[in-house]
């Protein structure tokens, strides 16, 4: 299993509006860059990600699971624009900040904190495990 990180503004699309889609989920569409949407297409179902709330709120709200291998985004006429679906998997009981995770010495190499701008990310499996537990899942899923 291999680790994600996915980033919304709340306003636009936010982890309860995910979960407001159900075990079918929805389609991370929309991404128009080239690394975020080749993470998308390493991605394999089942894998897990952090559903992290952008310019608003800023912290790591809820994990994701991918529901759909990369397909066509169907925003997009382009046919190099690809996307995945992701449904909820579980609510972060105490979402981790972006300044606590900027603060944590063992996630300084996190793409979160190197990468900021990047919408879908990799996240290592030690980082995992240090944001689930930051986050109040103990075990990290």
């Amino acid at each position: 299993m291999n680790y994600w990180l996915f980033k919304s503004e709340p306003s636009v699309f936010s982890f309860e509006a995910l979960k407001a889609k159900g075990k079918a989920g929805t389609q991370w569409d929309g991404v128009r860059n080239y690394a975020a949407r080749n993470n998308m297409k390493a991605m394999q179902i089942g894998d897990l990600g952090f559903f992290y709330h952008s310019n608003e709120g800023l912290n790591v709200v809820g994990i994701a699971e991918v529901c759909a291998l990369a397909h066509p985004d169907t925003t997009s006429d382009d046919p190099r624009w690809e996307c995945v679906d992701i449904r909820a998997f579980t609510d972060v009981p105490n979402p981790p900040t972006l300044e606590q995770v900027k603060a944590n010495p063992k996630l300084a190499e996190m793409a979160l904190v190197r990468l900021g701008r990047l919408s879908v990310q990799p996240v290592t499996p030690a980082e995992w495990k240090e944001v689930c537990r930051m986050g109040g899942l103990t075990p990290a899923p």
